[in-house]
């Protein structure tokens, strides 16, 4: 039986012109506040980032993307005169507690704050019952990905909020750090996230009234 010598795909081609694209992407994006060289090489060491611990590598390319734009803006944010407040959310794995502080902080402060969140171990997924969670009060919170904070989201940040990373989470100097202790079960059940993120729900407003943001009021939080 003859065998086929047709061709294969080369991956690293494929990954290599999956980043260019991504890179006309951003470069379009931030035309104007960053040169090419800059966001190439935030581009890069986003993907240098993800390829030292991915388990599969079709999305690199992707979160490689989605990671050096939220570093761009926070770096955009840092240089900026526009006096917006600046929160970062910090937790271990980045897929349950802060991405619903994140999620819920960017629904009640629409455009008049800015936030990211990070993870001292980033996970591989977000946890589906913080997803779930959201779902059930019109957040969602499925085009995040876990992440690790990096320079820029520190930097642009006034508030650093750590969830749980203990001495993990950085400490940078002149920030303002608040530590939500919160006393959370196992994110292992929709019933136990839930109690969860009612409680970031309420520090999450409270945060806003702190730092002067008129808070969105969703059919959610009336209800509270």
């Amino acid at each position: 039986m003859s065998q086929s010598h047709e061709p294969r795909e080369n991956p690293r081609l494929n990954q290599g012109h999956a980043l260019d694209v991504a890179a006309e992407r951003l470069e379009a994006e931030f035309a104007g506040t960053f040169s090419r060289e800059t966001i190439r090489q935030f581009l890069d060491t986003s993907h240098a980032e993800f390829n030292a611990r991915a388990t599969v590598v079709n999305y690199l390319p992707l979160l490689a993307e989605r990671f050096a734009r939220q570093r761009l803006q926070a770096h955009a944010h840092t240089q900026s005169t526009a006096d917006k407040p600046a929160v970062l959310f910090l937790c271990v794995h980045n897929a349950g507690k802060s991405q619903m502080a994140l999620g819920l902080f960017q629904q009640y402060a629409g455009d008049r704050a800015v936030a990211w969140s990070g993870g001292s171990e980033p996970g591989n997924e977000l946890n589906q019952y913080s997803v779930q969670a959201m779902a059930e009060i019109g957040i969602d919170i499925t085009g995040e990905f876990p992440k690790p904070w990096s320079e820029e989201t520190l930097k642009a940040a006034d508030v650093v909020v750590t969830m749980g990373c203990g001495d993990a989470c950085p400490v940078y100097p002149g920030k303002k750090y608040l530590d939500w202790d919160l006393d959370a079960p196992p994110g292992n059940s929709l019933e136990n996230v839930r109690p969860v993120r009612d409680e970031i729900d309420r520090r999450v407003r409270a945060l806003l009234t702190e730092l002067g943001v008129p808070v969105e009021v969703s059919a959610h939080s009336a209800a509270q």
